[in-house]
């Protein structure tokens, strides 16, 4: 008799091929994470009369961008990689899109925060002529960079969800949760480190939305998924994932409790941006986990091939009584065969 089947791998192969990122991709989703929510906490410092969380926001998301797309070059190996795929939009493909959104949030968030430069240069002249000129265009940056922040924020989700790793592609659903979360709660930190207390309201608030919709979107993925939460609770994953959850609950304490105190509301943003590195490279390292182990591909299989089969053999039986019940009484005896 063959003896059950252990799992280990298919002629000395996972079953599935783990993905070829290294943590450069990790930090990445982090990093284009918090350019999203800064770029949102400047727009709602502008909007709301509060200088320092604008500036704040401008130049973070500025840098966070900059770091977001070395990250990616350097995964990719050679930079002309970027570029090529600028040759073509492919609206089917999160990649193609991806490197859309970030050229174009890159321009907007560029324009917004060189306008920072503006009170600096002298008032006559060429120089003259551009400090009159960049506040303008910086506003109109910022709001653009905003209004494509979501769509930065999230992307990579579905990235993530579009492979065939076991566990990401499981957790589709939530996966945009958890990234617009960590987005705005990483914005939500740099705004209550950088900015002076009666300034941070708006950084509260987003630390409240940006922790509740993490925390919500982080239970479903390592509760809902049966056997494929398994590498979120577990190992590396489970450790920061538990972290993540851990630091963001302290941070958003203390940014509502600290309003008061400069160095409680500090401590509270570094806590949240921590929290969402843990996030990110938790959930990173789950789905990697689960392509590594072939379980994780060959149990759920079975359970779905199970499901249709009982699915199919109810139909069939409730297709056979449907048909018994439809004869006429007595028409047996005429010699019609049912």
């Amino acid at each position: 008799m063959v003896p059950p089947a252990d799992f280990r791998s298919y002629y000395g192969r996972p079953i599935v091929k783990p993905p070829v990122w290294h943590h450069d991709i990790a930090a990445y989703l982090f990093t284009g994470g918090l350019a999203a929510g800064s770029s949102l906490l400047a727009a709602g410092g502008d909007a709301t009369g509060r200088p320092a969380l604008r500036r704040a926001g401008r130049i973070t998301a500025l840098g966070a961008l900059t770091a977001s797309t070395y990250f990616l070059i350097n995964d990719l190996g050679r930079p002309e990689r970027f570029v090529n795929m600028l040759r073509v939009a492919k609206p089917t493909s999160p990649m193609s899109m991806g490197t859309w959104i970030l050229s174009a949030f890159g321009a907007a968030a560029g324009a917004a925060a060189v306008a920072e430069a503006a009170p600096i240069l002298p008032g006559r002249g060429v120089l003259g002529l551009a400090r009159r000129l960049l506040p303008p265009v910086g506003t109109a940056g910022q709001y653009a960079a905003a209004a494509v922040a979501p769509a930065l924020a999230t992307y990579t989700a579905v990235l993530l969800a579009d492979t065939a790793t076991p566990s990401w592609h499981a957790a589709y659903p939530e996966l945009p949760f958890v990234f617009a979360g960590s987005a705005l709660a990483s914005g939500a930190g740099v705004g209550l480190l950088a900015a002076p207390c009666d300034q941070a309201g708006p950084a509260r608030r987003m630390a409240v939305c940006g922790a509740a919709l993490e925390l919500y979107g982080a239970h479903r993925v390592e509760t809902t998924k049966g056997i494929l939460s398994e590498p979120y609770r577990d190992g590396r994953a489970g450790r920061l994932l538990r972290a993540g959850r851990a630091l963001t609950a302290i941070g958003v304490a203390g940014a509502l409790l600290g309003r008061r105190s400069r160095v409680v509301s500090a401590l509270s943003g570094l806590s949240l941006l921590t929290a969402s590195v843990a996030t990110r490279f938790g959930i990173f390292d789950g789905g990697v986990a689960s392509a590594k182990d072939p379980k994780y591909t060959v149990l759920p299989q079975r359970e779905r091939l199970a499901a249709r089969a009982a699915a199919a053999a109810n139909g069939g039986a409730s297709g056979t009584d449907a048909k018994t019940t439809d004869v006429p009484e007595g028409s047996g005896s005429g010699g019609i065969g049912v």
